[in-house]
């Protein structure tokens, strides 16, 4: 079967997948929908797996992905990739779809977030949404972000990469972006990190593109970083209900409660 889109998330079986992945249940009129979960290494149990298959919705197939083995060089792989080694770009090749979609199984979506990703990329090679700051200790959305994460030739990245898109915001259209996929096995730094910043330079270049100009990815930011995302806050920029750019108030969905 082909899909009308298909969802790509990498994970080690963290508890806070089942939100993840139910966010992506609650995906409207985004048509059909493969979830591909890809197992790099469980730290978890899974328990919840059995349950998240008897919830997908019809019109979506969820399939867990288990290797058996992780392909990520920390953990005994070859990709030195440190988030999931090469799992994004086996399961890129492998969904059936024309449309690619990502989510890490720490963050979640809006429920139009496919949706609107699905009208803004006709006639381009990829689209992006913007997101949300999440705060790791409370899981709340805080406000958008309009730094980081903000399209092409803006934002803080500006200067260094030209700009940033969140790997959890993207769209990509596998006909036109087939050989740029391995670039998610190729890390930025010694440490394994940054292969989201070798993968938007190769699409910021290479590749036409556009905004859904909606904020509809909920993107829990690491703990360590706290004291910079409240720098950007505390510089007097919008607060949640703010607009990134031409984005409206009320196009910047809230968020839907953590849930389990």
């Amino acid at each position: 079967m082909i899909y009308d889109a298909a969802v790509i998330i990498p994970t080690t079986l963290r508890p806070s997948l089942a939100r993840a992945v139910r966010s992506v249940f609650a995906q409207t009129s985004a048509g059909s929908v493969q979830i591909l979960v890809g197992i790099d290494i469980a730290r978890g149990s899974g328990d919840f797996l059995p349950a998240l298959r008897e919830e997908c919705p019809a019109g979506m197939d969820l399939h867990v992905v288990d290797l058996g083995f992780s392909t990520a060089r920390q953990n005994g792989g070859y990709y030195p990739t440190y988030a999931g080694g090469s799992l994004r770009t086996v399961l890129s090749y492998a969904a059936n779809s024309r449309y690619l979609a990502y989510l890490d199984d720490d963050n979640w979506w809006a429920p139009t977030h496919l949706s609107d990703l699905l009208q803004a990329i006709a006639g381009v090679d990829w689209a992006f949404s913007y997101r949300w700051y999440v705060d790791p200790a409370t899981q709340k959305p805080l406000c958008v972000d309009q730094w980081e994460s903000v399209g092409p030739g803006r934002g803080y990245y500006r200067r260094r990469f030209n700009g940033f898109v969140d790997t959890n915001c993207l769209l990509l259209d596998k006909d036109k972006c087939h050989w740029m996929l391995p670039a998610w096995c190729i890390p930025l730094t010694e440490r394994g990190e940054g292969e989201d910043r070798i993968v938007f330079g190769k699409l910021q270049s290479e590749y036409t593109y556009k905004c859904t100009e909606k904020a509809t990815a909920y993107y829990v930011f690491r703990a360590a970083d706290r004291a910079v995302i409240q720098r950007f806050i505390d510089r007097g920029k919008e607060s949640a209900s703010a607009a990134v750019g031409t984005v409206d108030a009320d196009n910047a969905q809230a968020a839907p409660e953590p849930g389990p």
